[in-house]
């Protein structure tokens, strides 16, 4: 199985947004919620450079929810391992780049802010995880990044309770008897906790965290980024 089966075989098993509708609701919710956050942190203007990485070619509602609420589109570029580049059409301005997070095809600092909404628990390991935040920072002066917390007690992909706070391989070993075997491979699952995520920082950059909560719980990590040599 390619990669692109093996992909399209995981959205299939994600369910975290087929939940009668409720959790598509929440999910837009909180998403709004983060990029109203977002913007009153970055204050962006109709000349800020931004980069959006882990776009997909997903028609949900609460897919690339950042490139529908943007107001500058004609300053946006959305990357994506995944052939997005409808994007373009649907919203006049954006510019789609295939590209992997972990190699990004742009210069040094080249955008003024870079964002990454629920990425990063997809791109591998903790070292892949660590050298995708380093990507980001490299290319961008702010950089904000969000990520489901493993603490929450439901696993938003396969809306399980719990099990994902056993020890990583019993997790992954109850999806693969549960059929869920896209989300059993480190690769394209591999949750984070705040403390996990902190070792990921460089100190070139000063970190806010603005962390969300559903139902009195942190559930969504947000980390806002600053370049402390910003000009």
């Amino acid at each position: 199985m390619d990669k692109t089966e093996d992909m399209q075989r995981g959205k299939s098993q994600y369910v975290g947004s087929s939940v009668g509708g409720i959790a598509t609701r929440l999910s837009v919710r909180m998403r709004h919620k983060m990029f109203l956050k977002l913007m009153a942190l970055a204050a962006p203007t109709a000349e800020t450079m931004v980069l959006d990485v882990g776009v997909t070619c997903d028609r949900r509602e609460d897919s690339n929810f950042f490139e529908k609420l943007y107001p500058y589109p004609h300053k946006l570029v959305a990357t994506g391992v995944e052939n997005a580049s409808f994007l373009e059409k649907e919203i006049p301005g954006v510019k789609f780049v295939l590209a992997d997070g972990l190699h990004l095809p742009f210069e040094d600092g080249y955008f003024d802010l870079v964002v990454s909404f629920a990425v990063i628990e997809h791109v591998g390991d903790r070292t892949a995880q660590r050298d995708f935040v380093q990507e980001l920072c490299r290319v961008g002066k702010y950089v904000c990044i969000t990520t489901p917390n493993r603490w929450y007690p439901i696993e938003f992909h396969t809306v399980l309770p719990l099990v994902h706070w056993l020890p990583p391989q019993w997790f992954r070993q109850i999806l693969r008897w549960l059929k869920k075997d896209f989300w059993a491979k480190e690769a394209n699952l591999n949750l984070l906790t705040h403390r996990e995520c902190l070792r990921f920082f460089s100190e070139d950059f000063t970190v806010e965290n603005h962390h969300f909560r559903l139902f009195g719980l942190t559930s969504n990590l947000f980390y806002f980024l600053s370049r402390r040599d910003r000009k």
